[in-house]
């Protein structure tokens, strides 16, 4: 491994400037800025490897699909995604966002955590194993989507259009990943699914003075009504049916919980909360992160909320829900469910006025290739990693991999105060470099068992 490191090192400064010149380029996915021009980035940059390129048209952004074929019994999938979230309230940054800088060790920029940092990563790992070994000893198949942070809405029709290629992974290394804040590495084998959905309610034709608030209903208050049906103090979602399908995680996916050094203290720093919800430490909090279904209420509004005073009974309010999902929790099944239970509790007239989600996938830790990456970890990291058999956010996971039963396994760049979606996010550079090593050393591992 000694010779492929070197090349990294070697290669350092190159690397890092790759990463400036992919975090410069804005591509918010939310608005679209800059999507075009970073998928073409990316594809010279790929071609720049000696990847086999092409975008993938989709109703939306592209996908990047590349590939190196090199006749190998095993094919390599890997995922990202080249969009980022936007970088708004730009007057917390303390440089700007699409102008990388590194302070103290640290690479600041949107996106260089979610997911730039690990796509650069990545594909300068693959540049410095075929200048060192010449080949590669999998075949190596790469998607990287534009449509991430917006929920993935057209990625079914690339994976539609690549299916049988797709379908040829034995495993693959997902985009996120890194170090928790006891500077432990973290392997998530899975992700929870989401259903996000708007609700509104809406009483007169236009607002009106708040005096008429005494013969006048308010969608305001029908709407918090029916918000306060859906969860109750004690945390559990009311929602008949909603825990049914709920699927208990196995003895082996319980352990690697009950194994996993969860820094609590840690964490509340970080949160700026001085206790979890419910009073939660110990291995409930871990069970509840883990394998817990959640009822978010993500935004809420209504009416006037401007300086001062004005006083108006609105004639409309929406609020914004999400839901995670655990297997084997269906999003259809739970959209069916909050209707019916709306409207027995006599909110017929609230309505959902759109949904999307993605279905939860659980990882199985004894699977051969989830060990392979466990050991590759532990040669770079020096120690072993923690596995999670589902990370608490989503992705596309099962829409990529898990409907083909193919296992993935988080590993990046990230750690503990990486902020993402957030001002002045910022990965450190020796955590850049060290994922640049895992996958070189995953790499030779499947070299040494061909």
């Amino acid at each position: 491994m000694q010779g492929l490191f070197a090349d990294i090192d070697d290669h350092a400064s190159s690397y890092l400037a790759r990463l400036a010149q992919a975090a410069s380029q804005p591509s918010i996915a939310a608005t679209g800025q800059g999507i075009a021009e970073m998928a073409a980035m990316l594809e010279a940059m790929l071609v720049g490897v000696g990847f086999q390129v092409e975008q993938v048209p989709t109703a939306g952004s592209p996908v990047v699909f590349a590939a190196i074929e090199t006749g190998a019994e095993k094919t390599l999938l890997f995922y990202n995604h080249y969009d980022v979230q936007p970088p708004e309230p730009l007057a917390e940054w303390e440089s700007p966002p699409f102008e990388p800088t590194i302070r103290g060790g640290k690479f600041y920029a949107r996106g260089a955590a979610d997911n730039k940092g690990a796509t650069i990563a990545r594909l300068c790992a693959i540049e410095s194993y075929l200048r060192v070994r010449k080949r590669l000893p999998v075949n190596l198949l790469w998607a990287v989507e534009g449509e991430e942070e917006v929920g993935s809405v057209h990625l079914h029709q690339f994976i539609a259009a690549r299916k049988d290629v797709l379908q040829r992974a034995y495993g693959c290394i997902w985009e996120a990943g890194g170090k928790n804040a006891h500077e432990r590495c973290e392997i998530a084998l899975g992700c929870k699914g989401i259903l996000y959905l708007e609700l509104g309610a809406r009483e007169a034709a236009r607002d009106l003075h708040s005096a008429l608030a005494a013969t006048v209903a308010s969608p305001v208050w029908r709407l918090l009504w029916a918000l306060n049906n859906l969860k109750g103090p004690d945390g559990l979602v009311r929602i008949p049916g909603f825990y049914d399908d709920v699927l208990p995680p196995t003895p082996a996916q319980r352990q690697l919980v009950a194994d996993w050094d969860y820094p609590e203290e840690q964490s509340r720093e970080l949160y700026g909360i001085e206790r979890f919800l419910d009073g939660l430490t110990g291995e409930e909090l871990k069970t509840r992160l883990v394998f817990g279904p959640t009822c978010n209420v993500d935004g809420f509004h209504a009416g006037y909320g401007g300086p001062g005073s004005k006083t108006v009974l609105p004639c409309e309010a929406m609020a914004k829900v999400d839901f995670r999902l655990v297997p084997d929790q269906q999003v259809e099944v739970i959209v069916q469910q909050l209707r019916a239970h709306l409207d027995r509790e006599g909110f017929a007239d609230v309505e959902i006025a759109w949904w999307e989600g993605e279905a939860p996938s659980m990882g199985d830790p004894a699977h051969p290739f989830v060990q392979e990456v466990v050991r590759s970890a532990e040669a770079v990291y020096g120690h072993s990693p923690a596995l999670l058999p589902l990370m608490a956010g989503t992705g596309p996971v099962h829409l990529l991999c898990g409907q083909f039963g193919i296992p993935i396994t988080t590993a990046g760049v990230g750690y503990a105060d990486s902020r993402v979606h957030a001002p002045n996010e910022n990965i450190r550079t020796d955590d850049f470099f060290d994922h640049m090593r895992h996958v070189v050393t995953l790499l030779d591992r499947f070299e040494a068992h061909r």
